[in-house]
């Protein structure tokens, strides 16, 4: 199993990379290959809106620090993409990648019954972190990129949204976080018949 980790925390040892350092760690039993990308370690532009990747090429054009993640993407069975939520949506750093992520979208993908690139079965965690614990508060973010996701390629996609967890939280500390992503890294491995 190939997993791709995105880190798009600004913060390292943040609550989403840590939640997502918890969920690698359950799927060590079964030997993935795992690479891990911090985007605030990247530099990258966001989309370009040079329709490259609808008219001379499948895949974005634009030559970056993204370059080499999307590509892993592509290839990867297993993406896991974390993000805090600042100011009513994902950070900055999982945005622009969210939007280069355009380029999986066939030329034609406003009619057509298929309009993602990605090979069928591809597994997408989306791990979501907040400090507001209103459950109704920003749920909207889980929707609108599900289904983004969902439409450029992704079969199955789990949502692992943590709410209440502030800067200085440590989610290791919380037994019901824990069973959470214990829950979802076995649901995942379960999906994927490993």
């Amino acid at each position: 199993m190939k997993i791709t980790n995105i880190i798009g925390s600004p913060r390292a040892s943040g609550n989403s990379a840590t939640i997502a350092r918890m969920l690698l760690e359950c799927w060590q039993t079964s030997t993935p290959q795992v690479k891990t990308y911090e985007l605030n370690g990247l530099t990258y532009r966001g989309c370009q809106g040079c329709m490259a990747c609808k008219t001379t090429s499948d895949k974005c054009v634009v030559t970056d620090g993204l370059s080499l993640v999307l590509e892993e993407i592509r290839t990867s069975d297993v993406v896991v993409i974390a993000s805090p939520i600042y100011c009513g949506d994902v950070s900055a750093q999982t945005k622009g990648l969210i939007d280069r992520c355009y380029s999986y979208y066939q030329p034609d993908y406003l009619t057509n019954p298929h309009p993602g690139r990605l090979a069928p079965g591809k597994k997408l965690v989306f791990v979501v972190s907040q400090g507001n614990p209103d459950p109704k508060a920003y749920e909207d973010v889980i929707t609108k990129y599900t289904r983004t996701f969902r439409r450029i390629g992704f079969t199955d996609i789990y949502p692992l949204r943590v709410l209440g967890v502030g800067p200085k939280s440590d989610g290791r500390a919380d037994e019901t976080l824990t069973q959470l992503i214990n829950a979802t890294a076995a649901k995942v491995v379960a999906d994927a018949g490993i």
